[in-house]
């Protein structure tokens, strides 16, 4: 998937399984921004794999500074794992 398809899919997650007011959810938004606690950051792995198949853990996830990071690095996994 490209980048921009998968930073909307990642809003659509965000929003609607975590709850993250749409509004507040933008490239730049840190995970305290939009309150995505520790407990959200599991779910968010575990749903990123459920539903797409992109295995991140909760610790990387923890690491990426933005949303826009957090889609780049979904763009990351999912080309490594179409290549294996």
């Amino acid at each position: 998937m490209r980048y921009e398809a998968l930073y909307e899919r990642l809003r659509d997650i965000l929003a609607g399984k975590l709850h993250v007011d749409p509004d507040r959810i933008t490239y730049d938004a840190t995970p305290e921004e939009i309150e995505l606690d520790s407990l959200a950051l599991v779910e968010l792995s575990l749903v990123l794999e459920t539903e797409l198949g992109i295995r991140i853990s909760e610790d990387d996830l923890a690491e990426a500074p933005t949303v826009g990071a957090v889609a780049r690095l979904m763009a990351e996994r999912s080309a490594a794992a179409g290549s294996s």
